[in-house]
């Protein structure tokens, strides 16, 4: 269930950010602020809608959703994308998909820390 990635979480380390970055061809100044902020996520749930709040000096953003359920998302980078969160082997899986082009953001608890991976 969700209750794992219930809580703050402040982002320690990131996989593939860069890589994920250029792909999207984000200037290099934005990559060079967003990979130095230090992001503060907040997930709560109220009944089956669960909230994902980014919280940094760069920038602010929350996303509503219930899982499974596709919903419309503007992007932090200010993309409009098609989304879909699931839970899948301890992992919440959140793909994003526009213009015929797909990205996946693995979050996954491990020793108590947040894991996200970009792909």
């Amino acid at each position: 269930m969700v209750e794992p990635f219930l809580g703050t979480w402040k982002l320690v380390s990131r996989e593939n950010f860069d890589e994920y970055m250029k792909e999207l061809g984000v200037s290099v100044a934005v990559q060079n602020l967003a990979g130095s902020a230090k992001p503060r996520i907040i997930i709560s749930a109220d009944g089956d809608k669960i909230s994902i709040k980014t919280q940094s000096a760069f920038k602010n953003s929350e996303i509503s959703f219930k899982l499974g359920e596709e919903f419309d998302e503007t992007t932090i980078d200010n993309r409009k994308v098609k989304s879909i969160i699931t839970l899948d082997g301890g992992s919440m899986i959140h793909v994003q998909k526009w213009l015929g082009k797909e990205t996946t953001i693995k979050r996954k608890i491990v020793d108590g820390k947040m894991l996200v991976v970009w792909d």
